[in-house]
């Protein structure tokens, strides 16, 4: 049995991270969808609470996929959760560069462990959560870029914040600068 794990911070949880998670599940007998607070990005949305919560609606229906939270060094990680690969996403040649370099690193730490490159589809190559969060600070329509409970979540956010809403309709007015 193939246990994977595809790590990240999912803040917040995308479509290109959902293809990945549904590519990854049909390929392996096992999906753990890991998430992790990442320290060089400190402007985190959710929670990892939150984004678990999100992330499990994400999953449902999918039974061998399950999500959890994780700390420390992914090389560790892999060795307490028995998990034998790790699934990586990538949208661009640049992604390419960075996980490559995790890869080596990753295997120097932990060479029970292999790491494996799932392209994300090109509908959402362009996606990120760093550009999803840019776009909802500027109340843009983030609607076809992340699924329905990070909406919500995103939604709900924003009406505790005060905003009238995350996302402009095509109708709503422009703001003139």
């Amino acid at each position: 049995m193939i246990h994977a794990v595809y790590p990240g911070s999912f803040d917040p949880i995308h479509n290109g991270h959902v293809d990945v998670i549904r590519r990854a599940a049909r390929i392996y007998d096992r999906l753990t969808v890991a998430v992790a607070d990442n320290p060089l990005k400190p402007d985190a949305s959710f929670s990892i609470g939150e984004r678990l919560e999100i992330l499990t609606e994400v999953i449902h229906g999918l039974p061998n996929v399950q999500a959890e939270r994780f700390e420390g060094l992914l090389a560790e990680y892999m060795r307490q959760a028995e998990a034998n690969v790790i699934v990586k996403g990538l949208r661009a040649i640049s992604d390419f560069e960075v996980e490559l370099q995790m890869a080596h690193l990753n295997r120097q730490l932990n060479p029970e462990v292999e790491t494996t490159f799932v392209m994300t589809a090109t509908r959402w190559s362009y996606v990120s959560s760093t550009r999803v969060k840019e776009l909802v600070r500027y109340g843009a329509d983030v609607s076809k870029l992340v699924p329905a409970a990070t909406l919500r979540r995103l939604e709900a956010k924003a009406a505790a914040a005060g905003a009238d809403r995350v996302v402009r309709t095509p109708d709503a007015p422009r703001s003139r600068r």
